[in-house]
């Protein structure tokens, strides 16, 4: 693929994929406030949102035929998050006194950290031809704090309540 072209492709997924997100954010908060079909508008468009970025991915060759790939794909995406991205980000955050903007990226490190090892665990199962072996993975909705099997009484990072975890 031309340069251009690809850089134009990542451009369009990165887009799509902020589209879906916020979109799916916005049919939540519909939803509380009782606006039941602006929120499945917002999350039918999301959905559209969704596949345009799909495409490019698959397009862009970011999907591999091999599981393993896509898992190491997704524990370097994890590590730069970890060891690069969110320590300057929580860093400018705090030197410009940006208090939410501190604990959100604290919330988000944490949590990479977690799934970093998640992924790790994944990867060597994958190369002994083996699934991932929680029956359930439960995610705080306020921090993202993300653990296998059962949900702390509280949150470790956040310290919201068991029985607000999301269960997968």
């Amino acid at each position: 693929m031309r340069e251009m072209t690809k850089q134009f492709l990542e451009a369009a997924f990165a887009g799509e994929s902020m589209a879906h997100m916020k979109y799916l954010i916005f049919a939540e908060e519909a939803e509380k406030k009782g606006l039941l079909k602006l929120s499945k508008l917002f999350k039918a468009i999301a959905y559209a949102e969704y596949v345009h970025a799909k495409n490019h991915f698959k397009v862009l060759k970011k999907l591999s035929d091999d599981m393993k790939d896509n898992v190491q794909s997704c524990i370097d995406g994890e590590t730069f998050e970890i060891e690069e991205m969110y320590p300057v980000y929580k860093n400018a955050a705090e030197f410009q006194d940006e208090k939410d903007a501190v604990r959100s990226t604290h919330f988000a490190l944490e949590a990479e950290k977690i799934h970093a090892d998640m992924y790790k665990k994944a990867k060597e199962l994958v190369e002994k031809g083996e699934d991932y072996p929680a029956e359930k993975i439960y995610i705080c909705p306020v921090c993202g704090y993300t653990v296998e099997d059962e949900a702390p009484e509280k949150c470790p990072v956040c310290g919201a309540p068991k029985d607000k975890f999301v269960e997968f």
